[in-house]
């Protein structure tokens, strides 16, 4: 995700981070390293071209310099399609673990499976973010895998 823009917002504290969909996210001073002080205010805040747009970076008065990423900004906001796809890469790095273990050939998987060869190696390939997360439990129960799912309520007493 690119970000398109960013502004300091020293009235609430808080890094306002705009992205091309349009969507604007906070991100607190308290989280940013190193953090601005009232004697160390943010001097200057631009996008990184040379972090590719994906990062923001900051100098404080003092001289110090920080920079935050936007997966770090979407984490805090707990953007639902970051969470979305952060649980299916996750999945897909257990699903390698486990053909690697396994030691079923790669065409088998795919036999198993009903499906291709190529589309196997998507489906195991962690950046392609088009994949589901029925695909990727199927594969793991070919590879004698059990899954649970838990869901909890957070700040549960």
């Amino acid at each position: 995700m690119k970000i398109r823009r960013v502004t300091a917002n020293n009235k609430k504290s808080r890094l306002e981070i705009t992205v091309y969909s349009g969507k604007t996210y906070p991100f607190p001073y308290v989280k940013l390293d190193p953090r601005p002080t009232a004697k160390a205010k943010i001097r200057e805040v631009f996008v990184d071209k040379e972090l590719g747009n994906e990062a923001v970076t900051y100098v404080l008065e003092s001289g110090d310099e920080g920079a935050v990423h936007i997966d770090h900004v979407l984490e805090y906001n707990k953007d639902p399609k970051m969470l979305s796809e952060l649980l299916s890469y996750k999945l897909t790095v257990e699903a390698q673990k486990q053909i690697e273990s396994s030691g079923l050939s790669r065409r088998e998987i795919a036999r198993r499976l009903n499906t291709s060869l190529p589309q196997l190696y998507r489906l195991l390939d962690p950046t392609n973010k088009r994949k589901s997360i029925n695909q990727l439990i199927s594969l793991l129960h070919v590879l004698d895998c059990d899954i649970d799912l838990v869901v909890t309520q957070k700040n549960a007493a």
